[in-house]
């Protein structure tokens, strides 16, 4: 495999399912902020290969359409979503989250987890400004993202390396900032990253799934990007932890 794999494509080809900073954990909170029910018409950005969507369509039965930029992860999208057959409630789309194909005030929530980390700032908030216009008075925007519980230059370095993104975390209160310069009210929960602690791991994924990830990682031309980016994660775990945000637009 290239030695520039994206860090969460290589996870997934891993076997991870849940790619969020947080974990389930936050993803369940952002959830329940969101009070999602049968009518919700839903947006999720960055969808992936379609986890989240497929939960909150089991559990709400409401409509969804996803859209990411990569080809490959909405194919595996649309399979995913035709094993559970959630066709007519799920549709996917290549797009960008910059520019939304969709008209303003149209879904009741947007979502979007481990994105905007991705993006420079001044792309972050060209992003929310997107989130923001397609979602209807009333309509909430729900985040999860890697956070910074300091700046720190080093460890923001380290990570571009070990995940091949140029990626751009902020701390708690940039993060905040940032949403509340177009969303009138914000709340949040954060914590230390669970992406690869083997606890997270395990409630993400189950013990089935984390042994089957393990595996993967130890054959020899995965280990040294696994461990490097497991190294990373828990050295650096003081400074690298997750936000969740809801963001209601008024």
């Amino acid at each position: 495999m290239s030695k520039k794999e994206v860090g969460h494509t290589f996870l997934a080809r891993l076997g991870k399912k849940r790619l969020r900073p947080g974990g389930k954990n936050a993803t369940e909170w952002l959830i329940k902020e969101s009070n999602l029910s049968s009518d919700s018409n839903v947006l999720e950005v960055a969808c992936n290969m379609g986890t989240t969507m497929i939960d909150i369509v089991k559990r709400y039965n409401c409509h969804v359409i996803g859209i990411d930029l990569d080809k490959a992860a909405l194919d595996k999208a649309t399979l995913n979503i035709a094993k559970h057959g959630l066709e007519r409630q799920i549709s996917v789309l290549q797009g960008n989250a910059m520019k939304l194909p969709f008209p303003d005030n149209h879904f009741d929530v947007v979502i979007n987890e481990a994105m905007l980390t991705m993006l420079q700032n001044n792309a972050k908030e060209k992003a929310i400004a997107e989130y923001y216009r397609v979602l209807k008075p009333g309509g909430c925007l729900l985040t999860h993202d890697v956070m910074l519980t300091k700046q720190d230059d080093a460890v923001v370095e380290q990570l571009r390396k070990v995940i091949n993104v140029n990626v751009q975390p902020l701390t708690k209160k940039e993060w905040k900032e940032t949403f509340e310069k177009h969303f009138n009210a914000t709340n949040n929960i954060s914590g230390p990253m669970t992406l690869l602690s083997p606890k997270g791991m395990i409630r993400d994924e189950g013990f089935a799934g984390t042994f089957k990830i393990f595996r993967n990682a130890i054959r020899k031309e995965n280990r040294p990007m696994f461990f490097q980016m497991f190294h990373t994660f828990k050295t650096k775990k003081d400074t690298l932890h997750f936000i969740a945000v809801c963001s209601r637009k008024h």
